[in-house]
């Protein structure tokens, strides 16, 4: 089965590999860095999450800017000095000792961060075709998180808040394993260069200026953002304040139970990907992300349960909270495959990177936007009213995915195979999908 599922150039293959890598390094720092800002360099709690919440500005001010550069000058050529920004920030939040050095630090791992995401999904669509490409994401996904897990596992036997030479190891290895994807797309000179413009190739005139207004313009694209938006805000933002919160402080589990819930998360992530990525094909991605829509909202009605139990039912507290954590994983494997591939169906060839960019950035508005709002509503007693937001979020998004349907072609819904343009059988660039020009910009 997992042979089913690879892609068929090799080049592929090795940007799966090294995503791999990478994210064990990954996983060995991201649990840790609250604890080790607070525990080890005795930072406030407070400066400490401000420290945390810059990275997430920075990672969102440069997005823009990242994907205009991945258009203009080619993925390559933004990916590898940005992978050596984000291994100099990462290495020295290690030897952070004040606050002002672990902002210096975190900038840089941030700047790096907001562009990598976005050029790297540029480049692994420009080495699939329509037929494998969503298989490739979503085992791009399920490889990812058995990084985080395997490094997360590997970091536990390793840090120690008494001894602070453990987290500059760690930090130091992650760095380290920056070099991987480096050395890798080092050695694939053909990939990541800048992709040739669609449609009739003509060069950009007085007329007509490709840019972030014609990405805009694209209703198909607009409708898809605005989906993502919702359901990041009301789901994945949720886990790692909303989430936690609600479980401890109102279901009243205890922090392990929190931290079997993530890995209850991970497994089904790792353990389902493979399945999901077949059955899904051939399907309307559409229909198939308001599906997302509904898990995560059946998700979070799960965690409600927990919230109501009183003392003598802690057990059926603890199964909800792993429960919810659970189900929404396979959510997380319906859309991880199924979004940037329905994107990237979506771009042209000249804007690849502006689109994937702006997808991206989704990620940095809710991670700034779902802490500030569920902090304040469950702490100060109002968990119900977080729970009513995010499950109507979550319907919410559902509605919008439907509505996606109607706004972009069969062949964009994966309901029908997609074939290159110069095959027999080829579709022809539809109003979607060919470049805005003066008279459909106001679309």
């Amino acid at each position: 089965m997992f042979r089913d599922v690879l892609p068929q150039r090799p080049e592929a293959r090795r940007l799966l590999a090294a995503t791999f890598f990478s994210a064990t390094g990954r996983g060995l720092t991201l649990p840790f860095m609250y604890i080790y800002l607070t525990d080890v360099r005795h930072l406030p709690s407070g400066t400490a999450g401000l420290v945390i919440g810059w990275m997430a500005v920075c990672a969102l001010a440069i997005g823009a800017l990242g994907g205009w550069a991945v258009d203009r000058y080619g993925a390559r050529r933004v990916v590898l000095p940005m992978l050596l920004v984000e291994a100099v920030g990462v290495g020295s939040v290690g030897f952070a000792h004040t606050a002002w050095q672990a902002l210096a630090s975190v900038t840089l791992v941030g700047a790096g961060g907001g562009v990598i995401w976005a050029a790297n999904t540029t480049i692994l669509s420009s080495v699939t075709d329509g037929l494998e490409r969503q298989k490739t994401f979503g085992l791009s996904f399920a490889l990812l998180n058995l990084g985080i897990g395997a490094g997360t596992v590997i970091a536990g036997s390793i840090v120690d808040s008494s001894r602070p030479g453990t987290f500059q190891l760690v930090y130091l290895i992650d760095a380290s394993l920056y070099l991987v994807p480096f050395v890798n797309l080092l050695t694939m000179p053909g990939v990541g260069r800048r992709l040739a413009p669609d449609g009739s190739g003509a060069a950009p005139t007085r007329q007509r200026q490709p840019g972030y207004r014609e990405v805009f313009a694209h209703r198909g694209f607009r409708r898809l953002l605005l989906f993502s938006i919702v359901l990041t805000i009301s789901g994945y933002a949720q886990l790692e304040v909303g989430f936690t919160a609600f479980s401890v402080n109102v279901a009243q589990v205890t922090p392990q139970v929190v931290a079997y819930a993530f890995t209850a998360n991970t497994l089904v992530i790792v353990l389902a990907q493979l399945f999901v990525v077949r059955l899904i094909q051939g399907r309307s991605r559409t229909r198939l992300l308001s599906v997302v829509g509904v898990i995560m909202a059946a998700s979070w009605l799960i965690l409600a349960v927990a919230g109501v139990t009183d003392n003598r039912n802690t057990a059926i507290a603890i199964v909800a909270v792993i429960a919810c954590a659970a189900v929404f994983a396979f959510g997380e494997t319906l859309l991880s495959p199924i979004s940037p591939t329905l994107l990237n169906s979506l771009a042209t060839d000249e804007l690849r990177g502006r689109f994937n960019a702006l997808g991206a950035m989704v990620w940095g508005i809710s991670g700034i936007v779902g802490p500030i709002t569920a902090a304040p509503l469950i702490g100060g007693g109002h968990s119900s009213v977080w729970l009513g937001l995010t499950v109507a979020g979550c319907l919410i998004s559902a509605v919008l995915a439907a509505s996606l349907r109607k706004v972009i072609t069969a062949e964009q819904d994966g309901r029908v195979p997609s074939a290159a343009p110069d095959e027999p059988g080829g579709a022809a660039p539809t109003e979607n999908e060919a470049p805005a020009t003066p008279a459909t910009a106001g679309r």
